[in-house]
């Protein structure tokens, strides 16, 4: 919607090598990963992919800031950044639940094993 703030414009602000591959890249697996997590399939190994993708993110537009703009200002714009990284740490953590599909399957596998 806005290719000069978002996409792979932005990945050409940050920096960051082939821009318009990467931005497909990325966002390709922030909504698979995002569905799996939903739903909760496979979502400790799904969780990876995101914690990586974020940290980057982190690391690529909030070092920048907290170098020009203080410490305040980096945490403020962060915040939202900082509580993806700590839910796909705790979901690398605790995995799906019991809700899941992952919890749902591995009951299955339980019952194949004890047969």
């Amino acid at each position: 919607m806005f290719p000069e703030t978002l996409g792979a414009t932005r990945f050409i602000h940050i920096g960051i090598p082939f821009p318009e591959f990467m931005a497909l890249f990325v966002g390709f697996f922030e909504i698979l990963c995002g569905i799996m997590v939903t739903v909760g399939l496979m979502t400790r190994l799904a969780s990876v992919p995101l914690f990586i993708i974020i940290l980057v993110a982190i690391l690529t537009t909030k070092v920048e800031l907290l170098s020009f703009q203080g410490f305040w200002k980096m945490l403020h714009e962060s915040r939202t950044d900082w509580s993806m990284l700590l839910g796909s740490i705790f979901l690398f953590i605790e995995g799906g639940g019991k809700w899941s599909f992952d919890y749902w399957l591995s009951k299955i596998r339980l019952k194949r094993k004890r047969k």
